[in-house]
């Protein structure tokens, strides 16, 4: 909106009536009425700090005031913040709302805003808010690989992993391994289909290649093998069993390419197709036993000062992931030091007591390792749960 002479003049005359607090009053009303929201939130600050007894103009930022001073603002200066976030959120300006509710911490209400929006209209502010900004990841994560593709998608994953929940990255792992899925069976049906003159009539990719050696020859592939090496690997996150075997689809046919297409990864996933189809296999219980005993065995050969906690880590998400609590606790205390910093692939050995109740089995883990506040966790814990379990 135009400032003008006749504002200021306007503005002047509001005023100059009533006391202080009253013409702070009318100003805001004002604001509010005209849509002026930074304004707005410029003179909710004003009246802070005039409620707080201090100066309307201050050179300082709230960082340098004395405590008790900053603790008394502190409150207002949020509620100032959600007042005038709620206000652009109501009017569908997402990206300046979140200005303004991100020291809220109110993520619920924006990805509620986001999931309004249209995203041929506002993919930008979407994928920006929700992904970037970590208010909807999932959301952000499935328009960018719907616009803009699965490398750039794979990308992002990577960059994001470690600052999202393992749900929101098992929902991104979910999208790129249905969409790589999609991608290449569509390719090989076309391949085929050109091929043989008829459309098949295998309705999955294991089936697809397992009688057709010809669609390798000359090291041919159907989609870009660097995708696909890094989707199968992305899908080791996914529980979710109809996902896991679109993902196994993917290992039978990776383990089909040319050996300079069969990228190796990080122990205990050298040979990444057919050891990611054995933890696959051992998560939906088609290889259980099998899969536990190759993959303590690879836990048990290589060093975590070596070659890090992947493989002590793999080995404990697959027994904690397969039921098998107790037993992956012991796997913890046995691999992982006290102390081990880990790349979050397992649970911690606090999720895990959490998770199958085994707080006794907390208990004497902490004690050996000599931790103190793993320690009163399961024992509190553990009192805890017997108390909500008494007869009221």
């Amino acid at each position: 909106m135009a400032t003008t002479d006749t504002t200021f003049d306007e503005l002047e005359r509001t005023l100059s009536q009533g006391t202080v607090d009253e013409a702070l009053d009318a100003f805001a009303s004002r604001l509010r009425e005209e849509g002026r929201h930074h304004e707005l939130f410029d003179c909710r600050l004003m009246q802070a700090r005039r409620k707080h007894g201090l100066p309307l103009i201050v050179s300082t930022t709230l960082d340098e005031w004395p405590e008790a001073i900053r603790t008394r603002m502190e409150d207002d200066y949020l509620a100032a913040c959600r007042e005038v976030g709620r206000i652009l959120l109501d009017q569908g300006r997402i990206r300046d709302a979140w200005v303004y509710l991100r020291p809220v911490g109110n993520r619920e209400e924006v990805a509620a805003a986001l999931e309004k929006l249209s995203p041929d209209d506002h993919a930008e502010e979407i994928i920006e808010i929700g992904l970037n900004e970590g208010v909807a990841p999932a959301l952000g994560f499935g328009l960018l690989l719907e616009r803009y593709g699965t490398c750039n998608a794979i990308t992002m994953f990577d960059a994001e992993l470690g600052k999202v929940s393992r749900k929101q990255r098992q929902q991104m792992a979910t999208m790129l391994v249905r969409h790589l899925h999609g991608d290449l069976f569509g390719s090989l049906v076309a391949d085929i289909t050109r091929q043989q003159g008829a459309k098949p009539r295998e309705t999955t990719i294991a089936a697809l290649v397992a009688d057709r050696d010809w669609l390798f020859d000359n090291d041919n592939y159907h989609v870009d093998t660097t995708h696909l090496s890094s989707v199968v690997r992305f899908a080791l996150l996914v529980d979710d069993p109809e996902v896991l075997r679109l993902a196994l689809e993917l290992t039978a046919y990776g383990e089909r390419l040319a050996p300079q297409f069969r990228f190796p990864g990080n122990e205990p996933f050298t040979d990444l197709y057919p050891s990611a189809a054995l933890f696959i296999e051992g998560l939906l219980g088609t290889k259980g036993g099998e899969a536990r005993a190759w993959f303590k065995e690879r836990a048990d050969q290589t060093d975590v000062n070596d070659v890090g906690t992947y493989p002590a880590e793999v080995y404990i998400s697959l027994l904690a992931r397969t039921g098998q609590i107790s037993e992956a606790i012991d796997a913890l205390a046995r691999l992982l030091p006290a102390g081990t910093r880990t790349g979050g692939f397992a649970p911690s050995l606090l999720e895990l007591a959490q998770t199958g109740h085994e707080y006794r089995q907390l208990t004497r883990v902490c004690r050996e390792q000599g931790d103190l506040v793993g320690y009163a966790a399961g024992l509190l814990s553990a009192r805890l749960e017997a108390a909500s379990q008494r007869p009221a």
